[in-house]
Protein backbone atom coordinates (compact mmCIF):
# COMPACT_ATOMS: atom_id res chain seq x y z
CA UNK A 1 0.00 0.00 0.00
CA UNK A 2 3.17 2.52 0.10
CA UNK A 3 1.99 3.99 -3.57
CA UNK A 4 3.84 7.54 -4.21
CA UNK A 5 1.95 9.41 -2.24
CA UNK A 6 1.05 13.02 -3.81
CA UNK A 7 -0.92 12.35 -7.15
CA UNK A 8 -1.11 16.14 -8.76
CA UNK A 9 -4.06 17.43 -7.81
CA UNK A 10 -6.09 14.89 -6.13
CA UNK A 11 -8.22 15.86 -3.13
CA UNK A 12 -7.21 14.60 0.65
CA UNK A 13 -10.71 12.00 0.04
CA UNK A 14 -9.02 10.71 -3.58
CA UNK A 15 -5.57 10.10 -2.26
CA UNK A 16 -7.20 8.08 0.91
CA UNK A 17 -8.58 5.93 -1.53
CA UNK A 18 -6.13 5.29 -3.80
CA UNK A 19 -3.53 4.24 -1.04
CA UNK A 20 -6.81 1.93 0.57
CA UNK A 21 -6.48 0.02 -2.64
CA UNK A 22 -7.54 -3.48 -2.75
CA UNK A 23 -8.73 -3.36 0.85
CA UNK A 24 -12.20 -2.50 1.73
CA UNK A 25 -13.89 0.05 3.98
CA UNK A 26 -14.56 -2.54 6.55
CA UNK A 27 -11.63 -3.80 6.29
CA UNK A 28 -9.60 -0.50 7.20
CA UNK A 29 -12.88 -0.03 9.89
CA UNK A 30 -11.97 -3.14 11.74
CA UNK A 31 -7.81 -1.40 11.52
CA UNK A 32 -9.05 1.87 12.23
CA UNK A 33 -11.59 2.20 14.16
CA UNK A 34 -12.88 4.83 12.25
CA UNK A 35 -16.50 3.59 10.97
CA UNK A 36 -16.55 2.57 7.50
CA UNK A 37 -19.48 5.41 7.15
CA UNK A 38 -17.52 8.28 7.84
CA UNK A 39 -14.55 6.83 5.45
CA UNK A 40 -16.65 6.40 2.99
CA UNK A 41 -17.82 10.14 3.11
CA UNK A 42 -14.46 11.23 3.41
CA UNK A 43 -12.89 9.45 0.21
CA UNK A 44 -16.46 10.76 -1.51
CA UNK A 45 -14.88 14.35 -0.89
CA UNK A 46 -18.05 14.90 2.13
CA UNK A 47 -16.31 15.28 4.64
CA UNK A 48 -12.84 16.64 5.91
CA UNK A 49 -10.71 14.14 7.73
CA UNK A 50 -9.36 15.45 11.03
CA UNK A 51 -5.88 15.17 12.28
CA UNK A 52 -6.42 12.37 14.23
CA UNK A 53 -8.13 10.26 11.30
CA UNK A 54 -5.45 11.10 9.50
CA UNK A 55 -3.33 10.03 11.87
CA UNK A 56 -4.49 6.43 12.09
CA UNK A 57 -5.02 6.02 8.53
CA UNK A 58 -1.28 7.22 7.89
CA UNK A 59 0.12 4.61 10.30
CA UNK A 60 -2.70 2.20 8.57
CA UNK A 61 -1.80 2.63 4.72
CA UNK A 62 2.37 2.65 5.70
CA UNK A 63 2.22 6.53 4.44
CA UNK A 64 3.93 9.53 6.35
CA UNK A 65 1.37 11.88 8.04
CA UNK A 66 2.86 14.23 7.51
CA UNK A 67 2.35 14.50 4.11
CA UNK A 68 -1.66 13.69 4.58
CA UNK A 69 -1.70 16.84 7.23
CA UNK A 70 -0.19 18.78 3.81
CA UNK A 71 -2.98 17.57 1.54
CA UNK A 72 -5.40 17.62 3.82
CA UNK A 73 -4.60 21.53 3.87
CA UNK A 74 -3.33 21.59 7.86
CA UNK A 75 0.12 21.78 7.55
CA UNK A 76 2.04 24.42 5.55
CA UNK A 77 4.66 23.24 2.68
CA UNK A 78 7.34 23.43 5.45
CA UNK A 79 5.65 21.05 8.02
CA UNK A 80 4.43 23.80 10.85
CA UNK A 81 1.97 22.34 13.47
CA UNK A 82 -1.35 21.61 12.57
CA UNK A 83 -3.81 24.66 13.55
CA UNK A 84 -7.10 23.41 14.37
CA UNK A 85 -8.86 24.68 17.50
CA UNK A 86 -10.35 22.68 19.69
CA UNK A 87 -13.62 24.17 18.86
CA UNK A 88 -13.02 22.58 15.62
CA UNK A 89 -11.94 19.49 16.90
CA UNK A 90 -15.23 19.02 18.97
CA UNK A 91 -17.03 19.83 15.87
CA UNK A 92 -15.38 17.11 13.78
CA UNK A 93 -16.07 14.26 16.35
CA UNK A 94 -19.67 15.34 17.51
CA UNK A 95 -20.48 15.27 13.66
CA UNK A 96 -18.52 11.48 13.33
CA UNK A 97 -20.70 10.52 16.17
CA UNK A 98 -23.73 11.79 14.74
CA UNK A 99 -23.30 9.74 11.76
CA UNK A 100 -22.56 6.45 12.91
CA UNK A 101 -25.29 4.22 11.74
CA UNK A 102 -25.40 2.55 15.44
CA UNK A 103 -26.43 5.81 17.33
CA UNK A 104 -28.81 7.12 14.20
CA UNK A 105 -31.61 5.52 15.81
CA UNK A 106 -33.64 7.10 19.00
CA UNK A 107 -33.72 11.12 20.01
CA UNK A 108 -31.42 13.31 18.32
CA UNK A 109 -31.05 17.29 19.36
CA UNK A 110 -32.46 20.00 18.21
CA UNK A 111 -31.18 22.76 17.47
CA UNK A 112 -28.00 24.20 18.57
CA UNK A 113 -25.62 22.60 21.17
CA UNK A 114 -22.67 24.24 23.31
CA UNK A 115 -19.31 23.22 22.49
CA UNK A 116 -19.24 21.43 26.04
CA UNK A 117 -22.40 19.78 25.22
CA UNK A 118 -21.12 18.08 21.99
CA UNK A 119 -17.99 17.63 23.92
CA UNK A 120 -19.62 15.85 26.55
CA UNK A 121 -21.43 13.68 23.66
CA UNK A 122 -18.26 12.90 21.93
CA UNK A 123 -17.07 11.60 25.12
CA UNK A 124 -19.93 9.44 26.17
CA UNK A 125 -20.07 7.98 22.74
CA UNK A 126 -15.90 7.30 22.88
CA UNK A 127 -16.75 5.05 26.46
CA UNK A 128 -19.27 3.06 24.84
CA UNK A 129 -17.37 2.62 21.97
CA UNK A 130 -14.31 2.46 22.60
CA UNK A 131 -12.94 4.61 19.56
CA UNK A 132 -11.08 7.45 20.16
CA UNK A 133 -12.24 10.70 18.83
CA UNK A 134 -10.82 13.41 20.70
CA UNK A 135 -7.16 14.23 21.35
Amino acid sequence: MNEETDCGDETIGQMLKRLRGDMSLRGVQRLSGISNAYLSQIEKGLRQPGPNVLRRLAALYGVGVQELLRKAGYLDSEGGEPEVDEATEVERAYQYVLSDPVFRVGTRPRGPLSIESKRFIVELYERYSGKRLLS
